[in-house]
């Protein structure tokens, strides 16, 4: 039974994360956001000066590095506040301060882009060869150069850099609505219980024994999702009109083009991921599909009993303590300097796992350079848990290292390859229980959990991707983005993937307003990519054992020093084909036959 969801100020601190480690108390935060323009201004003595000479370069790159350390610090510590508690007033102002203030830095800092690029390649490789230390920035200078087609005049960058905070507000609305205004009603089975609905524990009820409260549950929260549709619709079309303006602006073929040259993936791949995991993997997660009916002996398979416990009576609890031990057991072969990492995670408090009013729902892993990640996650005492908790100290173990021996404009990877740690280490924590357990209902159990995590990878957000394909087409074309555009396109996505399989209703279409993934560029498809990878890399560990594992490690400090192929490629995972995708998605189809064996 879910709990009473508590206020944040009646949560135990041991559940919650020490802000501590970023500022020892708000005012010493207050301090040093009233710092950041001193320190704006060791970057802009620069300006009409970043092209003059290499070292006038390497100091305003280094000034700026120092800068956005400081901006990282700062905006992480508003954001945290406001991710675990963003209904408290303080809390959302704090956020918004922080919000203008990047838009300052950000625009009154657009002229280094400009001077770099205005330079000519010659001038610039001269530069890095007369100065060794601008070797550092090696990547950061030529990915700065693939982007020269698409540079504004100077003037016109500064601009659009002073619109930064109204080009965020798109998201910002959307969260602060999702956490601060929006109330789930309870809803009653025919039992006479009374159950209480958050975004957080809608999850849980997903995932209950019982089909009526998954169906009611499911019922209640579509029905409220539905009140808020023409709003979130005008915000979501408001963020992709303002990607479509940007693209036409700066020359682009599409919407498309321009994120994907983001993240360093070619149109090829991008297409290759989409197409061929809907194509290949639609037949196995229909079997799965109907597994899950004729076991749990359903009239119906509808959309709300897609995550229903296919072994109801089998649920394993576990507490967040358990699940430390069980995750720290699997990950070891990654090696001493990694387990330190994941060790201090867990001991140090990095985790804020309660649930409370005003709570972002989701998981997520924020990682200020220069201090340590900070994971958000609620608890539920589920086993399950223990793999939300793996995967997020993956991205945490990633950026640990990556923090460690890259700059802080060399940490961040493509978003190609940014959940292929996290995923790792599900995979390693699959392996891990299959191994010491030899009771049939556990390794079944595991297995099921693995094809959750490939279900919320190569389902929930390829599915995502697919609308966003959609969305982007019909964008490009100045088709309007409405409420009836959205709910149309994601029933018939869902619908399309899982066939006579699931009786999808008109609700499912309404599901396009749960995910805050729409607000963050090509982000959803990407989380296959990641998984394909880490898949591959796994089955690579047991080939070839410690050697593979170093490679691994070899690839997560890398950080951004690399593109996400060459990432991949350092990793033993050659991404240029749909090799690797199609084992993933036969991967998944061995699953499925085992769990029908085993159902026999």
């Amino acid at each position: 039974m879910v709990k009473e969801t508590l206020h944040r100020n009646q949560i135990p601190e041991e559940e919650t994360w020490n802000l501590k480690d970023l500022f020892e108390s708000e005012a010493i935060w207050k301090s040093e956001v009233e710092a950041v323009p001193k320190a704006l201004e060791k970057v802009t003595v620069y300006k009409n000066r970043v092209g003059e000479s290499a070292t006038d370069l390497l100091n305003c790159l280094e000034a700026w590095d120092s800068l956005y350390t400081q901006l990282v610090r700062v905006a992480t510590y508003a954001s945290l506040k406001e991710s675990s508690d963003g209904g408290d007033p303080e809390n959302q102002s704090n956020s918004s301060k922080i919000n203008s203030l990047a838009a300052e830095v950000k625009a009154k800092t657009s002229f280094i882009k400009s001077e770099i690029l205005a330079l000519d390649e010659s001038t610039l490789q001269s530069f890095l060869n007369e100065e060794p230390a601008l070797e550092d920035f090696h990547k950061t200078l030529a990915d700065l150069f693939e982007q020269k087609p698409y540079q504004l005049s100077a003037e016109a960058e500064n601009i659009l850099a002073s619109f930064s905070e109204i080009h965020e507000a798109p998201f910002m609305i959307y969260e602060r609505s999702k956490t601060s205004d929006m109330r789930f009603p309870s809803f009653t089975t025919s039992d006479g219980k009374t159950h209480p609905l958050t975004f957080n524990t809608f999850d849980k009820y997903e995932g209950d024994t019982s089909a009526e409260v998954r169906r009611e549950a499911y019922k209640t929260f579509t029905e409220t999702l539905r009140s808020y549709q023409s709003t979130y619709a005008a915000t979501y079309a408001t963020e992709v009109r303002k990607q479509v303006i940007e693209s036409r602006l700066r020359g682009y073929g599409s919407v498309t083009e321009m994120l994907l040259l983001e993240q360093q993936v070619s149109e090829d791949m991008y297409h290759r991921q989409l197409d061929t995991i809907q194509e290949e993997l639609a037949p196995h997660m229909r079997r799965f599909a109907a597994l899950k009916q004729r076991v749990l002996g359903l009239e119906q398979m509808t959309y709300a009993d897609l995550k229903a416990p296919l072994d109801p009576d089998f649920d394993p609890e576990m507490t967040y303590e358990e699940a430390g031990e069980l995750v720290l057991e699997s990950l070891q072969v990654m090696g001493p300097e990694y387990m330190d990492f994941m060790k201090k995670a867990l001991d140090e408090r990095w985790v804020d796992r309660a649930n409370n009013h005003g709570k972002r729902s989701g998981a997520f892993c924020s990682s200020p350079y220069g201090v340590h990640p900070y994971i958000l996650l609620t608890w539920n005492n589920s086993m399950r848990d223990a793999f939300t908790l793996a995967h997020e100290l993956g991205h945490a173990g990633h950026f640990s290292l990556a923090g460690r021996y890259q700059r802080i404009s060399n940490t961040r990877p493509s978003l190609y390859f940014i959940e292929a740690p996290s995923t790792m280490n599900e995979m390693l924590l699959s392996q891990h229980i299959l191994k010491k357990s030899n009771d049939v209902r556990m390794r079944r159990w595991v297995i099921l959990q693995s094809l959750g995590t490939y279900y919320h990878n190569f389902v929930t957000h390829i599915l995502e991707g697919e609308l966003q394909r959609r969305v982007y087409k019909h964008a490009d074309q100045d088709t309007p983005i409405t409420a009836s555009l959205l709910n149309k396109e994601k029933h018939d996505v869902i619908s399309s993937f899982w066939g006579d399989a699931v009786e999808v209703d008109e609700g499912a279409g309404l599901t396009w307003m749960k995910q805050p993934h729409y607000y963050m560029g090509l982000y959803p498809y990407t989380y296959s990519a990641g998984l394909t990878a880490s898949t591959a890399a796994a089955q690579i560990f047991q080939e070839k054992g410690q050697p593979a594992v170093e490679n691994w490690i070899a690839a997560l400090k890398a950080g951004g020093t690399k593109k996400p192929l060459e990432l991949m490629q350092l990793a033993g995972v050659d991404m240029t084909t749909k090799e690797p995708i199609q084992k993933a998605v036969a991967y998944v189809g061995s699953l499925v036959d085992e769990l029908e064996k085993s159902f026999r």
